[in-house]
């Protein structure tokens, strides 16, 4: 079988609005969770740990809040500014085309659509700035994969309604959600719901607007820890939000298709101990129960056990269980950075490990600078089992690698180290394809430098395309190609056919 990518294979890149829009108090938009996420340096993780519960990357409490709105001046807020995205598209999309994207995955930032999140009517220069951002785009050949909610909850619906912990704000999704899929009817073909929903449980705050007050008791960042209760009834609210979601954009636009994201976590066991295969079983069940519920529309059976023993009620209004059946997504996205290696935990019922990077690393791989494993390998075995799992199409809507760059003797960025993580993962994604698995397309994460999403710096790069920024928005923001860049464009250019890394950077 020759081993080649589909004809009309979409590559391209991936971003979302918090991480690079900036102009966070322009053009009518309203204020954001996002915009209270801290900067968190690498100083403060060697000295107060890189998420530990007390130093949350992410605002999660009504107090840092109000001091953050009373006080600005005594945080680094860098998504407020972000990479000046909302002035500089044009620019930033010709160099889009010029690597030959197929697709650029976006999101909209709500707050700029509904600057409360739940206002009598939208703002009309947040809608004309995604026209033209689509328009410019569509010049291109290029077609937008849009996310309606990516970490940027309007800040409203936050401290009015404690976010998605209100049916209020499911309300309030779904006619922004409406507003939306009309505009931009012909111009948006593929739509997805909440950016890597699974992260609700470790980013209550941004990923759902759920903050920290009346709580019986705290809750925490760390996904496991905090009250359950009121985070499994986020969740439960953000799924029927999404059902919604799907079921109004198939009336609106029946040639759009709709898709969900997750982060997804593939779990290796420690060992041959039957004990840590339970353990990896687990953390496979909760790690899948989210598109589970959004791919088939119903609960799975593993989570009525877990629910039981540790007291969590969902509350469901009488239509909920239909509204999920009725609102199963088109296709399946997820982001793909590492894989993990899991422990028993004890107990009949293992408790899940809750970090984004696991504690027992492993002998056989390298790791970058943040300490995430690279698997390549570990792209294909987990492409296998969604597709055997769902029988759904599949778009990697991120993968990437986050480094520190740095400019040699010329003035150019020489990350070879980033083109080999594309070379490796795209060769395991060209070999899944080959074992019959539906992939549609690939976009790596961060195809211009932008804020990280977990501790808001510039120094962890992922971009082909520099940006002229650091930690504290110093710099002329010039953009600059790296040599992945040009990479990027020949494999693109090759339809995958061409991964040997002989690129060159070309000196205008």
């Amino acid at each position: 079988m020759t081993k080649t990518f589909p004809e009309n294979f979409l590559w391209g890149g991936a971003t979302a609005a918090n991480q690079i829009e900036g102009a966070w108090d322009e053009g009518g938009r309203g204020p954001a969770t996002s915009d209270f996420a801290r900067l968190i340096t690498k100083e403060i993780r060697d000295t107060e740990g890189a998420f530990d519960t007390h130093v949350p990357h992410n605002a999660a409490s009504r107090e840092m809040v109000a001091d953050m709105k009373a006080h600005p001046e005594n945080w680094e807020l860098p998504k407020r500014r972000g990479i000046d995205f909302y002035h500089t598209y044009q620019e930033d999309i010709r160099l889009f085309a010029e690597m030959g994207f197929k697709v650029f995955r976006m999101s909209l930032s709500w707050s700029r659509i509904f600057p409360k999140g739940d206002d009598p009517q939208p703002n009309e220069e947040g809608l004309l700035f995604y026209d033209a951002v689509f328009d410019e785009l569509h010049k291109y050949g290029i077609e937008p994969m849009v996310t309606l909610s990516h970490f940027d909850t309007p800040l409203h619906l936050a401290e009015a309604y404690n976010g998605f912990a209100s049916r209020h704000t499911v309300e309030a999704f779904v006619r922004y959600a409406e507003t939306v899929m009309k505009r931009y009817k012909g111009k948006v073909k593929y739509w997805l719901t909440f950016n890597e929903i699974n992260n609700v449980l470790s980013n209550p705050f941004t990923s759902s607007g759920v903050i920290l007050g009346g709580a019986p008791e705290p809750l925490s960042c760390n996904p496991y820890l905090g009250n359950w209760q009121l985070k499994f009834q986020t969740v439960h609210n953000q799924f029927i939000a999404s059902a919604l979601a799907v079921k109004k954009l198939h009336e609106i636009d029946p040639e759009a298709k709709m898709g969900n994201m997750l982060c997804r976590l593939e779990n290796y066991a420690e060992s041959c101990k039957p004990e840590d295969q339970l353990q990896v079983m687990f953390e496979d069940h909760f790690n899948w129960f989210f598109t589970d519920v959004q791919a088939n529309g119903e609960y799975p059976y593993y989570m009525k056990r877990f629910f039981d023993e540790n007291n969590i009620h969902i509350e469901m209004e009488p239509d909920d269980l239909k509204i999920l059946k009725d609102g199963a997504v088109d296709f399946i996205t997820i982001s793909y950075y590492m894989t993990y290696i899991m422990r028993y935990k004890g107990s009949p019922v293992p408790q899940p490990t809750g970090r984004l990077v696991s504690d027992i690393k492993n002998p056989y791989l390298p790791k970058s600078e943040w300490g995430w494993t690279i698997d390549p390998i570990g792209l294909r075995v987990t492409l296998n089992r969604i597709y055997d799992r769902y029988h759904k199409p599949i778009f990697i809507s991120e993968n990437g690698l986050g480094a520190v760059d740095h400019f040699d003797e010329n003035g150019h960025i020489q990350d070879d180290y980033r083109i080999d993580y594309m070379r490796a993962h795209v060769e395991q994604l060209r070999e899944a394809i080959a074992d019959g698995v539906d992939v549609f397309g690939y976009a790596w994460w961060g195809p211009i430098d932008l804020i990280s999403s977990g501790t808001s710096e510039m120094t962890k790069r992922y971009g082909m395309i520099y940006v002229d920024q650091d930690d504290y928005g110093r710099g002329s923001k010039k953009r600059s190609r790296k040599k992945s860049f040009y990479y990027y464009k020949k494999l693109i250019a090759s339809n995958g056919a061409d991964l040997e890394n002989d690129a060159v950077i070309e000196v205008s």
